[in-house]
């Protein structure tokens, strides 16, 4: 995750002024968003263009005096010359916050584009680099935030005391709040009236008092083979409700991020080799933190369900009496069937697709997947990129054609996704090793059909494609 060179923040402004040199288009432009905010507003310009007549402000149409920027809380210039640069020259010398329309490198902040629900606003800033893309993420938000929500924040104000008073610990008003603004009732309420959405307010608040006191909840979550934008939009409401994050060790930081800033985050990491907790452990550990009547995200990579152990986890949570609850992910095999186009399932070619585990598989394991391999159906093995040469040849031995074909995903779903693609016959004698990362290794027909666009980087390794 990049560092941001600008912080941002929420600027006091109420009872202060706002001065903008310059009487242009631009000026009229910071006009537009200046008088959103309760400050007083002041033109300076020799000359006046623009029409500022529908807007609550005050033009002065003379040149700039260093008397102008007396009791000002933010300066910006919107014109070149000298009075641009006495404006600028005397801001900096009192320390005035400077916006340099259009000019990055002499601002000292950067105007957002701005989502109003006030009170609520949400700011979008690209640091001056990207200021159409982050118009672009506005409307997005814009979308998605419905116009009466303001409404509802104020409500939410309103009831602050009140809530404090009879939800007497943080997780559990903030379970409140969250549930009062994604409330439809409330939010069809507080259309009508103030009355009608605090009376639905207040039906919801008798609601938590009397659940204040109850145990957690343990939500497992896919998530997904790594890029965050393969993560459900349930599993990222999810995440920035829950008090911890226990995660696994394949779980990249920028999802574990995602969560809310103040939740406790658990690595408990199980990288090849290095068990930081047993499974035992992990299962203590959810458990123990539902009782404590925490909202407990358990984040796995993957699928939970697919060679996540959920099992076992979910039996721990049954035995307390813990309520739990499964958000499916997008598992690395599909992730890797998308990433090189590859129709696991193919008409006339493969009609099903097999799941597993190559890490510790028999002899018996192994010639039921020769056989269904030599069926047609397609096979997805985890776990068996360190033995991969060695699985082929047991396949072969077991019935498998060697002309089978073959093809390998390294880090599926993620930027540094690397494919290697061949038959049966060429992985038992490709004696290279494969780039770090978790491995899918598809074995059938119907991998032919796929894009394998990246084996030619490997040619030279004598991994020959078929």
């Amino acid at each position: 995750m990049g560092h941001l060179n600008t912080f941002p923040l929420s600027y006091k402004v109420r009872g202060l002024r706002i001065a903008i040199i310059g009487g242009g288009e631009e000026a009229l432009n910071k006009v537009r968003l200046v008088t959103k905010t309760t400050a007083m507003v002041v033109i300076i310009a020799r000359h006046v263009e623009a029409d500022f007549s529908p807007f609550d402000v005050l033009v002065h149409e003379r040149p700039f005096a260093e008397a102008d920027l007396d009791g000002v809380a933010l300066v910006f210039v919107a014109e070149e010359g000298a009075d641009a640069e006495l404006a600028k020259a005397t801001a900096r010398a009192r320390n005035i916050p400077l916006n340099v329309v259009d000019v990055p490198a002499e601002c000292d902040f950067y105007t957002p584009s701005i989502v109003d629900r006030a009170p609520l606003t949400v700011a979008i800033s690209s640091e001056g680099d990207a200021p159409v893309l982050a118009r672009l993420v506005r409307a997005r938000i814009e979308a998605m935030l419905p116009p009466g929500f303001g409404k509802i924040a104020r409500l939410a104000g309103g009831l602050r005391q009140r809530v404090e008073s009879l939800i007497h610990t943080g997780p559990a008003r903030r379970r409140y709040y969250e549930a009062l603004v994604t409330s439809p009732q409330v939010e069809a309420a507080v259309a009508l009236s103030p009355i009608a959405g605090r009376y639905e307010a207040e039906v919801l608040l008798d609601q938590h008092q009397s659940q204040s006191n109850s145990a957690g909840v343990v939500w497992l979550i896919g998530a997904g083979p790594g890029s965050e934008d393969l993560l459900t939009l349930r599993a990222q409401r999810l995440l920035q409700q829950a008090d911890v994050i226990v995660h696994d060790q394949l779980v990249p930081d920028l999802v574990v991020q995602m969560g809310r800033r103040d939740a406790e985050q658990i690595s408990v990491g199980k990288a090849k080799g290095h068990h930081s907790f047993s499974q035992a452990q992990i299962n203590t550990l959810i458990v123990r933190l539902a009782s404590e009547g925490k909202k407990v995200a358990r984040l796995k990579s993957g699928d939970p369900m697919i060679f996540g152990r959920a099992g076992e986890e979910i039996s721990a949570l049954r035995k307390a009496g813990i309520q739990y609850q499964i958000v499916p992910g997008v598992s690395a095999a599909m992730a890797a069937a998308a990433d090189t186009a590859t129709p696991v399932t193919l008409r006339k070619v493969s009609s099903g697709f097999i799941m597993a585990t190559a890490h510790g598989a028999e002899d018996s394991e192994l010639a039921h997947w020769a056989a269904l391999a030599q069926s047609g159906l397609t096979l997805a093995l985890y776990m068996g990129k360190s033995i991969a040469s060695e699985v082929a040849a047991r396949l072969v031995a077991h019935g498998a054609r060697p002309s089978t074909p073959v093809g390998i995903v390294v880090n599926a779903g993620r930027p540094q996704m690397t494919t290697y693609s061949g038959n049966l016959s060429s992985l038992i004698e490709w004696d290279a090793t494969l780039a770090d990362g978790p491995a899918i290794i598809f074995v059938g027909e119907a991998v032919a059909a796929g894009d394998w666009a990246n084996a030619a980087q490997i040619a030279a390794q004598n991994f020959k494609v078929a």
